[in-house]
């Protein structure tokens, strides 16, 4: 009997091993799926972060400003104008850097460059902002965080002092990117944030630009230049203001704020607030705020479009920046450019217009202000 059970089992080695074999695979699968589902599961939450920094606390931070593309050509606007836009560009990049230089944040850095230039008179975003064909600001501002790949923005607001922190309160209080209008100022004001008349936006300079449209001495809006350089009417020459930002522990930020552009239509929007089109952040490549005809950089996905040449096509920050606003955009004579920092802090502010008010701090020791 010993002898046949031995042969019976010396005969029928094949499922009993196998069986055992099964089981020890569904055991090992079983706690590889326990072992990474948290993981998982933590990925697949919205909001979940998309890109981690490249270089945590490095001390390597990096910000560029930009007040707007376009304008006048050198030479044809007084000294003492060009002091004083040089020394507000100077006070908003102090601000920016001081947060970043003490291991601030990029988005804390971006959102208070803006807050100044929305309250400065002299740029057209917040008080100072051109109007619309009715003689009113309408204002927009979207702000993105390059290490979660969150954003906020709004749309088309005439009551909110500061729509970038408005954009940045989309962004962190509720579930949503983009508000517009009436629904944008309620959630404004159920957060608590300053709201103010709609005169508190208009200045005696855009006032007068807006009267000089209106009686047809000046430009529409709505057609571009013959060719890239020719800005539009002198009110136009500060169509935006922005700003990007590497901080210390390697994450990249952008915000863009504007009143848009003088005469248009009410309702209109450009490409400030659309994520993607003028404002742009990701941790694996650059953070992006754009400047200039608005239809055309939502056509183009400017934004977007050079984080994808970087990321798709391997180009360099400056490569991909030119290719765009110098290639690309000149093409189809559109007027414009842009700021972008990359999460090495390479720093690019193509543009193909007269001017462009700028501005870079870095702790590599580099600061400037320009113009031309």
């Amino acid at each position: 009997m010993n002898k046949m059970n031995r042969i019976t089992i010396g005969m029928n080695p094949g499922p009993a091993r196998h069986s055992t074999l099964r089981g020890y695979h569904f055991g090992m699968i079983g706690c590889l799926v326990l072992f990474f589902l948290p993981g998982i599961l933590i990925f697949a939450q919205p909001g979940a972060p998309v890109a981690k920094s490249s270089a945590p606390d490095s001390g390597k931070w990096a910000l560029v400003i930009h007040g707007g593309a376009g304008g006048p050509a050198r030479g044809t606007m007084s000294a003492e104008s060009e002091k004083e836009y040089l020394v507000k560009l100077e006070e908003a990049l102090k601000r920016g850097s001081d947060i970043l230089a003490a291991g601030g944040s990029s988005l804390d850095a971006v959102e208070r460059v803006v807050r100044f230039m929305e309250d400065c008179p002299l740029f057209n975003a917040g008080k100072g902002a051109v109007l619309d064909e009715e003689g009113k600001a309408e204002l927009d501002a979207a702000i993105m965080d390059g290490r979660t790949g969150m954003a906020g923005a709004v749309a088309g607001v005439s009551v909110i002092k500061n729509p970038v922190t408005a954009a940045r309160c989309v962004m962190e209080k509720s579930n949503h990117v983009l508000l517009i209008g009436a629904g944008a100022e309620k959630f404004a004001k159920e957060h608590g944030l300053d709201l103010v008349d709609p005169s508190y936006f208009i200045t005696p300079e855009r006032l007068k630009a807006w009267e000089k449209w209106k009686s047809g001495t000046q430009t529409k809006p709505a057609a571009p230049a013959d060719k890239p350089g020719n800005s539009g009417p002198d009110a136009e020459k500060h169509g935006t203001v922005g700003a990007v930002a590497l901080d210390q522990q390697g994450n990249l930020a952008a915000a863009t704020s504007t009143g848009g552009m003088t005469g248009k239509m009410v309702g209109r929007i450009g490409d400030s607030p659309i994520i993607g089109a003028g404002t742009y952040a990701n941790n694996q490549t650059c953070a992006v705020s754009a400047t200039g005809h608005g239809e055309y950089f939502i056509r183009n996905v400017v934004a977007y479009d050079l984080s994808s040449l970087m990321e798709y096509r391997g180009l360099s920050l400056e490569e991909a920046g030119k290719s765009i606003i110098m290639d690309k955009l000149v093409r189809q004579k559109a007027n414009g450019g842009l700021i972008a920092v990359d999460r090495e802090g390479n720093i690019s502010m193509p543009f193909n217009t007269n001017a462009m008010f700028r501005g870079v701090a870095a702790s590599d020791g580099r600061h400037e202000v320009a113009i031309y």
